[in-house]
């Protein structure tokens, strides 16, 4: 095939192809204008539309554009929608997506893109209604997003082309409109000379992935609209002025205010802010003779003043995410009802502002954002982070040729997205170097919106932006930070500037995998300094694909899996949510971290105490429940009578009188009182008693359950020894059974399958380290067997071929006689030779039947935890299926485990199973496959249940960091080498 020309494009001397690799915004377009609604007269382009996808300029459809072409070989695809997901979750039909975080997955040669450049031709015909208003006005269509260069042609001429994947394009028609049947040519095109503006750790996917609509403009109607609703907090008053491209009748008028202005007119009037917790908006309209255009106005003032971020005038505390859009089978492509589903799941964890990295999403999500609450950085469609693998050769952001596009990128961001009330901040890009063109931006946002600050991590020395930012900061620096006593700048007239102004880290907390940990840590810099004002986990969502095996198990791909020669592979899977937007477990730690009001229960005094983090709202909108549970069964509960708590202020409550009198009884366990936050009424984002925040006290400790002298000595019968309840081989020292249940290969473990962030790290894998010295490896030698009077003694070695770095591991069995059917078994280890690292975990692993698949225990939980993930863990009885104790993180790994178990029980379907007892306590994993299993597998669908289950009862593990990206282990979780003793007790027991 040859390329098409149609007439309109044969220009002597010019390639109509030129725009692809031009370094132009585009051509033809629109100005940007304020994203709205309207009654005026609309049709919607959404559906099915004729597709072909072309492999590169060369293969282009002649007479594409043509109104009569047929249409014979041609398929047909949804708009929206990515055509690389056409087809998923099965196969897909138009190529495949790639995915990679900074390189770029062609030659870097800006702005030309490869010939191998697919092409997507797209076709609609369309009926206009037959009151389409011709003689009233012009009409414009109006593209949301188009991934990521697109020309377009109406009847067969051609109206322009655009770029700026992410961004609204508007062009007029022109007269080109008919009545009845028209058709509308779209060609999009994978690579272009934007692509290098695009790097943005994600999915290449293409098409037309946002809504596509034809929007009347009638004469005298409201063609831009600028809301500027400022909010006076030494008066009480709203400052309302709205600035309109509009018909001169134009008025705007806010009924519950008493409003009716004129364009640019001022008033003031007392009003309710708008904040993330109190959205409280006010409907407005705008409306000439033609059009009337509805508004949502929310007043609120954002100032940086004596080095803070404010909202009306109080310092805020950003408690935020970064969000991609994603779905695991429509890709960029989201409806209404997902983008809702993201902020109740936001605001249900706590979660109160987002980063949209690394575009403006569409702009419904800001819409609901307004309604519901959430504080909103609006980041530009601009990452070049590719040509930092180069060394930032040729980098746009200082090209004076790109100036036009990144402006272009800002304003059309700005312009659409300038009345809302949640973006509180214009963020210009992410990861894009520095140069003159992203102060080119920041100049011009200023000068346009002097309302709002300008973020920009990428400019360290901060010479053109209104906050400081950073990302994965370690907590040592971002004390520092927080204490104003960070390193210099690189520019020394630029030093004192910047530590006048706010801090946030726009990205910390890596959370790939198993989980982020140090969570904690980092609240507590954010809380005790002013100027520390939060930041943004990466990231909201893991962007898996759904796909199946071929005999139809279900699995979420990531890079690699669709035969890309360049990818990240998992690096794409490192959010809060899985993809199908369950909560990871490190969601749940985060809600906890981050709780709007904290409880603190003192058991001395019988008080209770709250304080109001929130920055604006009071806790009118709380209940406050109290229950006390013993030996992790509930005994007792009621309400506690809180007045109603002003932000950032504490009040102490004595406890009820029915709390004393429960607390005063005998106790029946380990007794424990736990103090809940939940909401009294519903809210738009969750139902009447959804917990928002909770905290628990040790009301009465049980004496800790240990082996008891003195003990019964073995008896040898054959090849076994039998002690007590248990049978022991007699050369070997191995446990065999206890009771009916067969326990085998109970022996010291160190290995775990490594994490993300065990695999991955800025200062080196640790991973790394442990298979160097054979952690995942280890021989096992029985040194001697001793039977005693008092029990059994096991000596061996533990150690790695090759090494002469080894742990001696002394196993003492005892059945105190006071309790003949329960063993115990007290563990030391102490290593020998060189360990110059922390260890994965130190405990014991055994097998078990298959048949013990549901175990129930007292402990904390009721999910994983681990040294530095566990402030979501709470103390009580649990129970689960051994799949239900198990984490599907796309790239398997270590995961699962319960910490701070006083006891456990395994048991079959007739309740008849093993009992596990904590001297004081253990952590606790049960899996149907083993750790070197966890390790070998790729997808979760890589696990196959073995013929036995895999119990690991640990002293202690490893912490988890978030070293994948970002700082590792803090030292307080490290798991360091030297002596230690694990003492557990088993029996046979009936539930």
């Amino acid at each position: 095939m040859t390329t098409s020309r149609s007439a309109a494009d044969a220009v002597p001397g010019h390639d109509p192809l030129d725009y692809v690799e031009s370094r132009s915004p585009g051509d033809g377009r629109q100005p940007p204008r304020a994203g709205f609604v309207s009654d005026a007269a609309a049709l919607d382009l959404d559906g099915t539309w004729q597709f072909r996808l072309a492999a590169g300029l060369h293969d282009l459809t002649p007479g594409f554009e043509a109104p009569d072409l047929a249409h014979a070989g041609w398929g047909t695809i949804a708009v929206p929608s990515c055509w690389q997901l056409d087809g998923i979750p099965g196969a897909p039909r138009h190529g495949a997506p790639a995915y990679t975080n900074q390189v770029f997955p062609f030659p870097v040669d800006p702005p030309r893109v490869p010939d191998a450049n697919p092409t997507g031709e797209y076709r609609r015909e369309f009926t206009l209604p037959e009151d389409w208003p011709f003689e009233d006005g012009a009409s414009v269509l109006r593209f949301e997003g188009v991934d990521s260069c697109f020309a377009l042609w109406l009847n067969g001429a051609r109206l322009g082309d655009g770029k700026g994947s992410r961004l609204p394009t508007e062009f007029g028609t022109a007269g080109l409109l008919r009545p009845g049947r028209n058709v509308l040519a779209v060609r999009v095109h994978q690579w272009s000379a934007g692509s290098y503006l695009e790097d943005q750790d994600m999915w290449w996917v293409s098409g037309i992935f946002r809504s596509v609509r034809l929007l009347h403009r009638p004469s005298g109607g409201i063609d831009d609209v600028f809301v500027h609703a400022d909010f006076d907090p030494v008066t009480g008053e709203g400052v309302l002025r709205v600035d309109a491209v509009a018909g001169p009748d134009a008025r705007i008028t806010v009924p519950e205010l008493g409003l009716d202005l004129a364009p640019g007119e001022t008033a003031r009037v007392p009003v309710q802010p708008w904040t993330a917790e109190t959205p409280r908006l006010y409907d407005a309209v705008i409306a000439t003779a033609a059009e009337r255009v509805p508004l949502r106005v929310g007043f609120r003032r954002v100032a940086v003043e004596d080095g803070l971020l404010t909202v009306n005038g109080r310092r805020i505390l950003l408690r935020g995410v970064n969000r991609h859009e994603w779905h695991p089978e429509t890709g960029r492509t989201l409806d209404r009802a997902t983008m809702l589903q993201d902020i109740e799941l936001m605001k249900r964890h706590n979660i109160n502002a987002v980063r949209t990295s690394h575009y403006p999403p569409d702009r419904t999500f800001l819409s609901l954002c307004d309604e519901l609450g959430l504080w909103v950085i609006d980041e530009c469609d601009l990452e070049t982070h590719g040509f930092h693998l180069n060394g930032w050769r040729d980098n746009p952001s200082a090209d004076p040729a790109w100036r036009e596009a990144y402006l272009d990128r800002m304003s059309r961001m700005v312009e659409r997205d300038k009345n809302h009330p949640s973006v509180i901040m214009w963020s210009l890009g992410n990861e894009s170097g520095t140069g003159d063109n992203l102060r080119a931006m920041a100049d011009w946002t200023h000068e346009r919106d002097p309302a709002r600050p300008v973020h920009y991590e990428g400019d360290w020395d901060s010479g053109y932006v209104d906050v400081y930012s950073r990302m994965y900061a370690d907590h040592d620096e971002t004390d520092r930070i927080g204490r104003r006593a960070e390193e210099p700048t690189t520019d020394p007239e630029l030093d004192g500037h910047r530590r006048s102004l706010p801090f946030i880290l726009c990205e910390y907390a890596h959370a790939m995998g198993n989980g982020p940990g140090g969570l904690s840590e980092y609240q507590r810099l954010f809380e005790q300094h002013p100027r520390c004002q939060g930041g943004f986990v990466w990231e909201w969502i893991d962007h898996g694909i759904r796909q199946h095996t071929p005999d139809g198990r279900g699995f979420f791909a990531y890079g690699g899996d669709f035969g890309e020669p360049v990818h990240d592979s998992n690096f794409v899977a490192d959010g809060l949510v899985f993809p199908d937007r369950t909560p990871s477990p490190g969601l749940v730690e985060y809600k906890k971290v981050i709780e709007p009001v904290s409880i603190a229960i003192d058991a001395a005094s019988a008080t209770v105490s709250v304080r109001n983090g929130q920055d604006f709202a009071d806790t009118a909108a709380l209940r406050w429940l109290w229950q006390i549970e013993d030996g992790g069964e509930p005994v007792a509960d009621g309400e506690c009578a809180f007045p109603v708590v002003p932000a950032g202020e504490t009040v102490f409550v004595p406890w009820p009188a029915e709390l004393r009198k429960a607390a005063g009884t005998a106790a029946g366990g380990e007794r424990w009182l736990t103090v809940r936050a939940v909401l009294a009424t519903d809210l738009p984002w969750a139902p009447a008693g959804h917990e928002v925040a909770w905290q628990q006290t040790l009301l009465e400790a049980l004496p800790a359950v240990r082996a008891v002298a003195p003990g019964s000595a073995p008896v040898r019968s054959g090849r076994l020894l039998t002690l007590g309840p248990a049978e022991f081989d007699v050369r070997s020292g191995r446990l065999a059974r206890i009771g009916e249940h067969a326990v085998e290969e109970l022996r010291l473990d160190l290995w775990r399958a490594p994490t993300d962030n065990d695999l991955r790290g800025w200062r080196g894998s640790v991973a790394e380290r442990w298979r160097a010295a054979g952690l995942d490896r280890l021989e096992h030698k029985v040194l001697a067997v001793e039977p005693g009077a008092d029990g059994l003694t096991v000596r061996a070695r533990v150690a790695a071929a090759g090494t002469d770095a080894a742990m001696a591991a002394d196993y003492r069995w005892s059945v105190p006689e006071d309790t003949p059917d329960r063993l115990w078994l007290t563990l030391e280890v102490r290593p020998t030779g060189e360990w110059p690292f922390p260890l994965p975990r130190l405990g014991v692993r055994a097998t078990v039947a298959p048949s013990l698949s549901t175990v129930t225990w007292f402990g904390a939980g009721p999910g994983e935890a681990y040294p530095d993930t566990r402030a979501a863990a709470r103390v009580s009885r649990f129970r689960s299926s051994v799949a239900g104790l198990q984490t599907p993180y796309l790239f398997p790994q270590e995961n699962g485990a319960r910490t701070d178990v006083r006891w456990a029980r395994l048991t079959d379907e007739a309740g008849e199973g093993l009992l596990v007892l904590g001297a004081p306590h253990f952590g606790l994993s049960v899996r149907p496959w083993t750790s070197e299993d966890l390790d070998a597998a790729r997808h979760p669908t890589d696990l196959v249940p073995r013929d036995a289950l895999y119990v690991n009862v640990d002293l202690a593990q490893q912490g988890i960091g978030s070293a994948s990206c970002g700082p590792g282990v803090l030292p307080a979780h490290r798991l360091l080498p030297g002596p230690a003793v694990l003492t557990v007790g088993f029996q046979a027991v009936t539930d």
